[in-house]
């Protein structure tokens, strides 16, 4: 791997364990503040709105500035969404803040793998690359359960309660200590990121003025999408998003409904799919070259499949392997996609453009899931019905890529 790739997997480590950790703890202070329980899944899609509407911004900013250094700006910016929560203002504005940096910190971030690493090494970078935001995951949520339950511990309830009278907190909150203790995290995030050395990568710039973004954003948005690599790999990763952030959701209110678990633990349940993924990342990194990418698909269908599956399991023994296979088929699918993505994009158009393109998709297919889902548990749907839906989207979806890609294997093969 190239100089300063390992500053870069742990900046992003940091900073992405961080904001799962501010995840648990955000649906922790809803419940804590009286919110009711529909309000948990509209964090996420107020997190994520940046990615969608300032998506033809963030792609050109990224081309345009060090991305080392706008990576740890950005960190800097998730500080002033964390002091957000202290306000009188609704949590989700916080949640806004901290999703605005990391839409411009994703691009950046993406960017310089694409930058730095020769297409040979691109899913192995992937693999090093996804196998360290899956462990914020898993390290974030737990890392997030354990805050949360820090609370009943007494010379945390005491500071708690002296950092609130001195700066005269608007809001009373247990979660005081622990909100404070992500900052000092992204601050640590920020600092890594300035020991990633300056790459010399000029591209040619754009307008910035808006209609100018907009419609070379729309033309990038095009050109990937009538690309034959491109559009299947694209596909595939917007679907997949957009179903997992659903199941992120409804692990917890599964562990909830099932097993009765206090949020504190079921976040650990989180953790295990974290887990497998790790493993289908590492294994996908290994084992599955670039021109191999396709051969990855059918696993999606064990995902589509899974997700009922978990919904109607009553056992937690049952629902642990099922977790860890559903990880596994998550990190195995994903690694290649995204490389595949990432090569065609940066090919076809520069870095920033491409994962911010990448980035509106996906984030697009989220927010548009989350509001279903919000919407649907607001009506008081089963979560069982809630996950054959998606489970049958998936399934469906991941048939349908899979048909097309088979008419263009002759044509990918070439274009890699």
């Amino acid at each position: 791997m190239p100089k300063g790739f390992f500053y870069l997997i742990s900046a992003q480590f940091a900073s992405g364990l961080a904001d799962n950790a501010l995840l648990i703890l955000g649906i922790a202070f809803l419940n804590e503040q009286g919110y009711p329980g529909w309000w948990a899944p509209l964090l996420k899609f107020s997190f994520i709105l940046s990615y969608v509407f300032l998506a033809p911004l963030m792609g050109p900013v990224a081309d345009a500035f060090s991305k080392a250094k706008l990576m740890a700006c950005m960190n800097a910016l998730k500080v002033v969404g964390v002091i957000f929560i202290f306000t009188s203002l609704h949590p989700m504005l916080a949640f806004a803040i901290v999703g605005l940096a990391a839409s411009a910190y994703a691009p950046a971030k993406y960017g310089l793998v694409t930058e730095t690493v020769t297409p040979t090494l691109l899913v192995k970078a992937n693999g090093w690359l996804e196998v360290t935001v899956v462990m914020s995951v898993i390290l974030g949520t737990a890392c997030g359960g354990l805050l949360v339950a820090s609370k009943d511990l007494a010379f945390m309830s005491q500071f708690n309660q002296s950092f609130i009278d001195y700066f005269s907190v608007p809001i009373q909150t247990q979660y005081a200590g622990p909100l404070l203790s992500l900052i000092v995290i992204y601050m640590a995030a920020a600092l890594l990121n300035f020991g990633i050395p300056h790459l010399d990568v000029k591209y040619v710039q754009q307008s910035m003025r808006p209609i100018a973004l907009f419609k070379n954003f729309i033309e990038s948005n095009r050109i990937l999408w009538n690309d034959p690599v491109g559009k299947v790999s694209l596909a595939v990763t917007t679907l997949f998003w957009g179903i997992g952030a659903v199941v992120q959701f409804a692990v917890l209110l599964w562990a909830k409904e099932a097993l009765d678990m206090p949020l504190e633990q079921a976040s650990f349940l989180q953790a295990l799919v974290a887990f497998g993924v790790i493993f289908g990342a590492a294994s996908a990194g290994h084992w599955i070259a670039l021109r191999q990418a396709y051969k990855v698909l059918p696993l999606g269908i064990w995902l589509g499949l899974s997700l009922p599956a978990l919904a109607f399991s009553t056992s937690l023994w049952v629902a642990i392997p099922l977790m860890l296979m559903t990880g596994f088929a998550g990190g195995m699918l994903m690694v290649p996609m995204n490389a595949l993505l990432q090569n065609r994009g940066y090919t076809l158009l520069t870095a920033g453009r491409s994962i911010a393109v990448q980035g509106f998709n996906e984030n697009a297919s989220v927010m548009v899931t989350l509001g279903i889902y919000s919407g649907l548990i607001a009506l008081s749907i089963p979560l069982q019905w809630i996950m054959i839906m998606m489970g049958t989207v998936m399934t469906v979806g991941i048939l349908y890529l899979m048909r097309m890609a088979s008419h263009k294997t002759d044509s990918t093969c070439s274009a890699i």
